[in-house]
């Protein structure tokens, strides 16, 4: 038995996220699925790194499967396109230990939102950033986002139907970039919660507009209360940059990669 991770990437927009459901087909993972038995001409289950919301976006998404078919890498990157929609793009394969997992191997996940600060909405790319026509103060924002950083409870940015058993994750990296018109919210941590990046994203959409100010914004987080926290905000602009892991090197490529 073979076990591959597989790197892809997709436009999140007509999905109901990652994860297969009961109810619908229209899941990243349902066409994946479908794709990759095509291939290994035998019935494939995959386990992603990081389950993504419906309408969430990925540029370096992982998973792994089992198979007994044996093809070349490029054999399984073109067949599994061959027979993904065109929303849904593999970019490699890897052949890795029987023992690797996808998900607990992962050291550190990524993610981006993007939000275009102007006047005027966007008319190309409408389904993938944020429209906020109220200028924001990025400085601010980059100076409450400071307090992300560090191992801590982040109740506050906690969907409510969140099932993880503790709110404790470490956060690495939470900066905000303007280039232009836009602005780009680059966040790093060992794992996240369900909406917790879109919370977060909210909550810091409010220091940036003054609604509230930096000392707010600390106290928030100090205080571990949901509902002190700002709004779930739009998936749209959400991206899934990439895992981390510690015995496998892949090309993190995106069209951003500059701005990081």
């Amino acid at each position: 038995m073979n076990r591959f991770f597989v790197q892809l990437e997709y436009d999140g927009s007509r999905y109901h996220g990652f994860q297969k459901q009961p109810k619908t087909t229209k899941t990243i993972q349902h066409y994946l699925e479908r794709a990759l038995t095509k291939v290994a001409n035998h019935k494939i289950l995959t386990i992603c790194c990081g389950r993504t919301d419906a309408g969430v976006h990925a540029f370096n998404q992982f998973i792994h499967f089992d198979t007994s078919s044996s093809r070349k890498i490029d054999s399984w990157v073109k067949g599994t396109n061959a027979n993904l929609p065109d929303d849904i793009v593999v970019k490699n394969f890897y052949k890795v230990d029987e023992n690797y997992h996808a998900r607990f191997d992962a050291t550190s996940r990524e993610y981006l939102y993007i939000i275009k600060n102007a006047t005027t909405p966007p008319a190309i790319g409408f389904n993938n950033c944020l429209w906020i026509k109220k200028n924001l103060n990025i400085e601010k924002m980059n100076k409450a986002a400071k307090y992300l950083i560090g191992e801590k409870d982040f109740s506050a940015f906690r969907a409510s139907g969140c099932q993880s058993k503790s709110p404790i994750r470490q956060i690495t990296k939470a900066k905000l970039n303007r280039e232009g018109e836009y602005i780009y919210f680059f966040i790093k941590g060992n794992a996240f919660m369900l909406n917790m990046v879109r919370i977060i994203t909210g909550t810091l959409l409010d220091v940036g507009t003054n609604k509230i100010n930096i000392t707010d914004f600390k106290e928030i987080i100090k205080q571990k209360n949901r509902k002190k926290a700002g709004k779930t905000i739009s998936p749209k602009g959400l991206y899934f940059l990439g895992p981390e892991y510690n015995e496998l090197n892949y090309i993190k490529e995106t069209i951003l990669d500059e701005l990081d």
